[in-house]
Parts: structure tokens; C-alpha cells; sequence
């Protein structure tokens, strides 16, 4: 079995080689920064939480203040985080030309305030609200002084609507157009590093193997496994703190 070296080696051997090498990242990469993940047998949300009485859009439609005191804390720890030597790593890797799109499943920003340009958030952001009535669209300041500092249920500031945050919930369809260019990127991509994920929410866990399929090599890095560990080039089976960091390292020496 191949050492925990030689596997960082062949990452970034993988990595230096590649023409169009893309992130996938889930909750795993933002709990070093303090943020909870949904999934954990004992610190997970939805151990706390029933997802479809607080975060579906049955929820918000029919019990909002239920929804807004669930996602608040969920909100304010996003604003508060700071971006890890993951993201960092990440977005060096993107400044570096050697990473052309970070695909991500969380909501929290970090890749943005680490430095990464390219991201698509598939189930979209807490930092901005669009109204469901008017459509207009509230800036992130508005709604992080409405919602997160005057502890108020946000309205639209022009026909009065409760804003719901700019976040996929349970009963909603991911954003289309960033879907799509999720997917076209899986679909141009010869590398897939997924890092922080166990690939158990759909339709996102669809688009490593939409990759797969378009013979692009897989590098998983998460500590609990996925069941597309046998169909990985590359399994690192370690934090991704420890994983990335490691491997950022060993690219400076290259």
C-alpha cells in the first residue's frame, strides 16, 4: 500500500499535469474554520434539526420564524469564519492556473474570502436575499444589517415580502445556471479533486462521476468514505487540513 507521501507525490503529479483541473468541495472543508456540517453522527445539524420542519421551503412558507431561528446562528457563523489553509491552498492553486473552477457545495463564502474567483455555489449563498414576490434582490449588506444585527425577520424594501435567503432548501431546485456551468465543467475537466465531501447529497454527488465518465481522474480527499472510493485515481483518507496543507506544501518544492 502506497505511503501517505507518495500518494501527496502522485496528487500532485496528477495536479501539475492536468489542463482543466476542478474543486469540489462539501461541509468537510469549512469545520476546521467553526462551521458546522449537517451530517456528523454527533455534531451534525440535522442531529439537532428535523432538515424538513426548519429548512425546506414548506418551512419558511408556512413557519418562517422556525426557519429564521435555525438558520441565523448557521448565518452568523458564516459571517464570522475566517477561510482555512484549505481554502487558501485552494485558491492559490486557482491563482497558480493549475485549478479553473471550484464547484462547492456550502454556503458560507470562504472560498471567496480566501481568494478563489471561479466558484459556483450549487446550493447557493446566505449573504444575499432575493424577494419571491417582486424579485428584487437585496444586497448583502442589507441583509446581513436587517437580519443578522437588528435580529429582525427581513422584508423586501420594496413590496414587503419575508426575504428568504439566496439558499437551496429542501423542495427546491438547484440554480440552473450554475448548474450548468458546474457541469460543463465536469464535462471539460482531466481532474476532479473532491475534497471534504462524502458525496451523499443529489443531484450535486451526480457531477464526480459526470467527470468519471468523461475520463477525467478523481482525487478524494474526505475522512469518511464515499461510494465512489473504488473509482478513485487518488484516496486520501485524512483530514482535509492535514491533506491539503500537505500537499500545498510539497507543491512549493516543485
Amino acid at each position: 500500500m502506497p505511503s501517505t507521501n507518495e500518494l501527496l507525490l502522485k496528487s500532485i503529479d496528477l495536479l501539475l499535469n492536468s489542463k482543466h483541473a476542478i474543486v469540489f468541495s462539501g461541509a468537510g472543508i469549512s469545520t476546521p474554520s467553526g462551521i458546522p456540517d449537517f451530517r456528523s453522527p454527533e455534531t451534525g445539524l440535522w442531529n439537532k434539526n428535523d432538515p424538513f420542519k426548519v429548512a425546506s421551503i414548506y418551512a419558511f412558507e408556512n413557519d418562517p420564524d422556525s426557519f429564521f431561528n435555525w438558520i441565523k446562528p448557521l448565518a452568523k457563523s458564516a459571517e464570522q469564519a475566517k477561510p482555512n489553509a484549505a481554502h487558501i491552498c485552494i485558491a492559490k492553486l486557482e491563482v497558480a492556473g493549475i485549478v479553473k473552477a471550484v464547484i462547492t457545495q456550502n454556503i458560507d463564502g470562504l472560498h471567496q474570502k480566501a481568494g478563489s474567483k471561479n466558484v459556483l455555489e450549487l446550493h447557493g449563498t446566505a449573504k444575499t436575499a432575493t424577494c419571491r414576490h417582486c424579485g428584487y434582490k437585496h444586497t448583502e449588506d442589507y441583509f446581513k444589517n436587517s437580519f443578522l444585527k437588528d435580529d429582525l425577520i427581513p422584508k423586501c424594501t420594496k413590496c414587503g415580502t419575508t426575504l428568504k435567503p439566496d439558499v437551496v432548501l429542501f423542495g427546491e431546485i438547484l440554480p440552473l445556471g450554475v448548474w450548468d456551468l458546474a457541469y460543463h465543467h465536469c464535462q471539460r475537466c482531466d481532474l476532479m479533486f473532491v475534497t471534504g465531501s462524502s458525496l451523499e447529497v443529489s443531484p450535486a454527488n451526480s457531477l464526480p462521476e459526470t467527470a468519471i465518465q468523461n475520463r477525467a481522474k478523481l482525487i478524494i480527499n474526505n475522512l469518511s468514505p464515499t461510494h465512489l472510493d473504488n473509482r478513485a485515481d487518488i484516496l486520501l483518507r485524512m483530514d482535509v487540513i492535514e491533506g491539503i496543507g500537505k500537499l500545498c506544501s510539497l507543491l512549493r518544492k516543485h
